[in-house]
C-alpha cells in the first residue's frame, strides 16, 4: 500500500537549497546543464510534462523579469524567473511548451512530486521579492542578495529574509466521529477540516485550540501533530494536528463558516471515495486535510 504522504502536494523536493547563508558562487543562467522555472503571472510554463526548461526552451518563452537561483538539482543549477502574465496565454506558447497553474499541476499528478515541491519554492520566493521591494525599516528600494535568498538595503543595511507564514490545519475528533466544515467560499457541498493563521507568540496547540473556539465553539483538549505540507498561495506551512474536542454543541461563526457537522467514520469515508449519499465532498488527495481525514477513517486519528 502506497504512502499517504506520497500523494501530499508540494511536499516532496529533491532541490538542494543555495539558502541565505551559502558561500558557494552563483552560476551562470547558460550553462548547458542549467535548468529555469518560469513563472507568467500565476501560471508556470512547461515542456511537456516537466516545468525545468533548459535555457534553449526558456529563451523561447520572452523576455525574463526577476531571476532567482534556486540552487543545484542532481548538480545542475536551477533557477527561477518571471515573464509577463500574457506570456502564459496558449496562442503565444508553442508546443511542446504550455502553462498550468500550480494547483492544477498537483491535483493531475502528471509531473514528478519532487518538481511540485520546487515549484513551490520558486512560487513563493518570487512572490515574497514581488512583495518586499522596499525596506521595512526606512522605505529604500532593497536589492536581491544571496541568489534570491534575500534583500539587502543600501541604505541601512538591514537584511531581509523571505517569510513563510504558519497555519494551523485540524481534524477535530470526539469519540468516533470527527468535525468538518465548510467555508462560504468551498465548492458545493465540499467539507473540510478547519485552519486558521497562528499568532505572534503562540504555540501550535493554543493555536489550534484558540482557532476551534472561535470557529465552533468547541473546548480542546489533546492536540497532536501529524503532517506538515508547504502551501504556496502565496507563502505558507500547513501544520496538520488531530485535536480531541471535550464537548459536542457546535455554534458556528457565520462569517467563517457556512456550515459545521460532526462525521461518522462511514461518512467521511463515502465522502473521500465520491459516493456520499447527500454528495458530500471532501479536498482531494493532494491536500493535507485528505490526510488528515484518510487517517481518521484508518483509525489513525
Amino acid at each position: 500500500m502506497s504512502d499517504p504522504l506520497d500523494q501530499l502536494g508540494y511536499a516532496q523536493s529533491r532541490l538542494v537549497r543555495h539558502s541565505a547563508e551559502s558561500e558557494a558562487a552563483i552560476p551562470g543562467l547558460d550553462a548547458d546543464d542549467a535548468r529555469i522555472v518560469i513563472l507568467a503571472g500565476d501560471r508556470i510554463v512547461l515542456s511537456g510534462e516537466t516545468a525545468l526548461l533548459t535555457p534553449s526552451e526558456a529563451s523561447r518563452v520572452g523576455t525574463r523579469g526577476l531571476t532567482l537561483f534556486l540552487g543545484r538539482l542532481g548538480g545542475a543549477p536551477v533557477f527561477a524567473a518571471t515573464v509577463p502574465a500574457e506570456v502564459a496565454d496558449p496562442i503565444e506558447l508553442a508546443a511542446p511548451l504550455r502553462s498550468n497553474d500550480l494547483r492544477s499541476l498537483a491535483n493531475e499528478g502528471r509531473i514528478a512530486p519532487h518538481e511540485l515541491g520546487l515549484l513551490a519554492t520558486a512560487k513563493s520566493l518570487l512572490a515574497w521579492h514581488g512583495r518586499h521591494r522596499f525596506c521595512a525599516h526606512c522605505g529604500t528600494p532593497t536589492n536581491l542578495a544571496a541568489g534570491g535568498y534575500r534583500r539587502e538595503c543600501p541604505a541601512c543595511e538591514t537584511h531581509h529574509f523571505p517569510r513563510t507564514d504558519p497555519v494551523v490545519i485540524m481534524l477535530i475528533t470526539r469519540s468516533d466521529r470527527c468535525l468538518l466544515g465548510r467555508s462560504p467560499r468551498f465548492n458545493t457541498g465540499m467539507y473540510s477540516c478547519l485552519a486558521g493563521f497562528l499568532e505572534p507568540g503562540e504555540t501550535i496547540e493554543a493555536a489550534v485550540r484558540r482557532e476551534t473556539r472561535e470557529e465552533v465553539g468547541l473546548t480542546i483538549g489533546t492536540v497532536r501533530y501529524h503532517a506538515s505540507q508547504p502551501w504556496p498561495f502565496p507563502a505558507s506551512l500547513m501544520i496538520g494536528c488531530i485535536a480531541e474536542s471535550l464537548d459536542d454543541a457546535i455554534t458556528i461563526d457565520p462569517v467563517e463558516l457556512a456550515d459545521a457537522q460532526w462525521f461518522s467514520r462511514d461518512d467521511v469515508a463515502a465522502m473521500m471515495a465520491g459516493r456520499h449519499v447527500e454528495g458530500l465532498t471532501t479536498p482531494p488527495p493532494m491536500a493535507i486535510a485528505h490526510l488528515l481525514m484518510r487517517a481518521f477513517v484508518e483509525g489513525r486519528a
